[in-house]
């Protein structure tokens, strides 16, 4: 009676576990490949690499947001609703002006929400108000978009007649300084906690007088952010400290890793600080105290 080896018969075993693995691994990187987004340029410029740009054997991101837990109305002791102001020329704020790479498609947060609103994967809401009562349709946001055509009188300098130049620009996304969003803040008692759950997010655009004087900035249009947090989690942030160690948009929303200030609070008038008369250091004086009021409600449902 012959006693076969160990190896003989754990190596068949061996090889087709090995097999499977990695027939696996092939499929989910083929999936991931797939689904990821990232592939796709944010800007018609940019380009990705045709060959790989570095060292490190990169493996595709495909992230998911996490779910929200459903808050129950019973639950809630306190609600406050809240806009904020994020200025991006805050160093803070450093990464939403960052002009992008691999892992962020190429763009800027800005160019990011645009692409994803002129391919249809999320819906832009109009201007007029906060409440997301009507949809831009596609050619809206083309129009937007466009930039701005200009016809200038130009003297020849060889025949002296008076031509007309027509002159195109193109949108550019650095007269987005700003990002409006608009937040609740709840206490809800079977958590122990306050939550904050951001409502819409708008871009500020920056627009100026034919003397080039600044006159003010106005949103381009709001976008729900229960129906963007898909589209954010797969692109991700500048990390200026550890280029490896990145997050993904929907991470650094939800992490609150942005600086912003409020400038309105929900009130009978409806009256942003500056509609109430405030103006430049008042008006932050007082989202700051708005800003403490929020942080101490959450230690006085446990005190009293």
């Amino acid at each position: 009676m012959s006693i076969l080896k160990p190896y003989k018969l754990f190596a068949p075993v061996a090889l087709i576990f090995s097999s499977a693995v990695t027939y696996a691994q092939s499929n989910l990187m083929d999936q991931a490949q797939s689904q990821s987004p990232v592939s796709e340029s944010v800007v018609p410029e940019w380009q990705p690499s045709l060959v790989r740009d570095g060292v490190i054997d990169h493996q595709p991101h495909v992230n998911q947001p996490l779910k929200w837990q459903p808050v129950r109305e019973a639950d809630v002791l306190y609600k406050k609703r809240v806009w904020r102001e994020i200025d991006t020329r805050q160093k803070q704020n450093m990464a939403f002006r960052f002009p992008g790479d691999d892992n962020s498609g190429g763009g800027m947060f800005i160019e990011i929400l645009l692409d994803g609103v002129k391919k249809g994967k999320i819906k832009a809401y109009s201007t007029m108000d906060d409440r997301f009562t009507s949809a831009f349709n596609k050619s809206q946001i083309l129009e937007m978009t466009a930039g701005k055509t200009d016809s200038t009188p130009v003297v020849d300098p060889v025949t002296g007649e008076t031509v007309i130049k027509v002159t195109h620009t193109e949108f550019n996304p650095d007269l987005v300084t700003k990002f409006r969003i608009k937040e609740d803040w709840i206490f809800d008692r079977n958590l122990g906690r306050m939550v904050v759950r951001i409502i819409g997010i708008a871009p500020l655009l920056d627009r100026y007088n034919d003397d080039g004087s600044f006159r003010a900035s106005s949103p381009m249009f709001w976008i729900y952010y229960p129906e963007v947090r898909d589209l954010l989690a797969q692109y991700e942030v500048f990390n200026p400290d550890n280029d490896v160690a990145r997050m993904n948009w929907d991470e650094y929303f939800e992490n609150r890793f942005f600086a912003s200030y409020i400038i309105k609070v929900s009130n009978p008038f409806d009256n942003s600080f500056t509609g109430m008369g405030l103006q430049g250091t008042d008006a932050l004086y007082e989202g700051a105290r708005w800003n403490e009021t929020i942080f101490n409600k959450e230690h006085d449902m446990w005190v009293y």
